[in-house]
C-alpha cells in the first residue's frame, strides 16, 4: 500500500451562491475525517450567514481580499495573509469587495456540515 495520495479529481461541493469549492481533501473527496483542505474561489459581493463551527480552520488567502467577522471583529485579509480561527468562535465569512477572492481552507477535524451551525 502506497503511503501517499495525489488528488487530481477533487469533490466539488454544490453551491448556489456562485462560490467555487473543490475539496482536495476531507470527509467527501477522500474520506478524511481528521483534516480537510479546499479550494475555494469566492465571487465579488458574496457572503456566508454566522456561523459557530465545532472544528478549527485555517484560511490562506492566494489573491483578492476576504472579510471575516470574529465575535464582533472585522478583519480583512490579503493575498499572502493567512488566520486560524479556533473552534466554537462565532464567524462570518464574506468578499463585499468588487474582485474574485481565491483561497485556500483548510478544517481540523475535516469540515462536516453539520457542525458548521449557521445562522439563519
Amino acid at each position: 500500500m502506497k503511503k501517499y495520495q495525489i488528488q487530481s479529481t477533487p469533490f466539488v461541493v454544490p453551491t448556489t451562491d456562485g462560490k467555487l469549492i473543490e475539496e482536495h481533501h476531507g470527509r467527501v473527496a477522500t474520506q478524511n475525517e481528521a483534516i480537510s483542505i479546499a479550494h475555494m474561489v469566492a465571487p465579488p459581493h458574496w457572503s456566508e450567514p454566522f456561523q459557530t463551527p465545532e472544528f478549527e480552520e485555517y484560511t490562506y488567502i492566494i489573491s483578492g481580499k476576504k472579510q471575516f467577522i470574529i465575535e464582533g471583529e472585522t478583519l480583512v485579509l490579503e493575498a499572502g495573509q493567512s488566520i486560524r480561527i479556533a473552534e466554537n468562535t462565532r464567524v462570518q465569512y464574506s468578499n463585499p469587495f468588487d474582485e474574485v477572492c481565491e483561497y485556500i481552507s483548510v478544517c481540523r477535524p475535516a469540515f462536516d456540515f453539520t457542525k458548521v451551525h449557521r445562522e439563519e
